[in-house]
């Protein structure tokens, strides 16, 4: 009877603990976000999809832009006075075109200041946030992405060229049609980008960036480094706060069975070396 008690106790601590880890997690997340909002004056948002392990059985979850997170984030910008800038920190591999652009509108309307923060990436829909930015501040080897709309598992621009490269009248119905929706999404993403970022860049910039963005140019997963950004007119800095780096921590991906990376987490400001050798025998 002891050890049928015994074996119920170990399996209650053993559910219940995932569930206070992710509550001790989500304390030490508020608590750095207020501390960057202290030393900045602003309201801190942040988006960080990660493939997090959340449930008793561990099951990965992987996470992107979706209408939930529009919801969350143009709540947040309303409760944020007029007057106080707002820092979005951003690392997403992008999401529903929906979702993005309607972030992306409340944050080009925020009259203050608006800096997006990106420590690894904001690809596709990330990058159409990080367009609205009045500064976007990205890690040396961060990257952004190309913003092309994708009609299903292939890319418009990709459709539109297969059509523009046969006769139509051999073309199916389908693909035709599909060629339509392409030419649209694709003149929606560039109205877009110009309308969010008319308040940052001039008009012949918007119609670059937007003809080099959205018209598939590169590969959707294309990596836009911060030399190309800057290339492209953007406004990029490379000072990221620390506090961005170490609120990445607290946002693990899904626990593997053994870590493929590791090293010792102190900063080295200088070579390490090894212990001298002694003569003595």
């Amino acid at each position: 009877m002891e050890l049928l008690n015994l074996f119920w106790i170990i399996l209650v601590i053993s559910s219940l603990t995932p569930l206070i880890r992710q509550r001790m997690l989500d304390a030490a997340r508020l608590k750095l976000l207020r501390k960057l909002e202290e030393k900045r004056g602003t309201r801190v948002i942040a988006m960080i999809h990660r493939q997090e392990s959340m449930s008793f059985l561990g099951f990965p979850i992987s996470r992107y832009i979706d209408i939930q997170d529009s919801e969350q984030v143009l709540r947040a910008i309303k409760l944020t006075d007029p007057q106080v800038p707002i820092d979005l920190i951003l690392h997403t591999p992008g999401g529903l075109v929906l979702a993005s652009e309607q972030i992306a509108q409340a944050l080009a309307r925020h009259p203050a200041k608006v800096t997006v923060f990106v420590p690894h990436y904001a690809m596709s829909g990330g990058t159409m946030l990080a367009l609205a930015a009045d500064e976007i501040v990205m890690d040396e080897n961060a990257v952004l992405g190309p913003v092309d709309p994708q009609i299903g598992q292939y890319p418009a621009a990709s459709i539109l060229q297969v059509v523009e490269q046969k006769d139509k009248n051999k073309v199916d119905d389908e693909t035709l049609i599909l060629a339509d929706i392409s030419r649209k999404a694709i003149q929606q993403v560039k109205d877009t980008i110009q309308r969010i970022a008319c308040c940052v860049y001039t008009e012949e910039e918007r119609r670059r960036l937007a003809e080099t963005l959205a018209t598939g140019k590169w590969t959707h997963d294309y990596p836009i480094t911060v030399d190309e950004a800057r290339a492209l007119g953007l406004k990029i800095s490379t000072d990221m706060p620390p506090e961005i780096y170490q609120l990445m921590n607290l946002y693990p991906q899904a626990n593997a069975r053994r870590p493929s990376v590791e090293y010792i987490p102190l900063p080295y400001p200088v070579r390490p070396s090894l212990p001298e050798r002694s003569d003595k025998r």
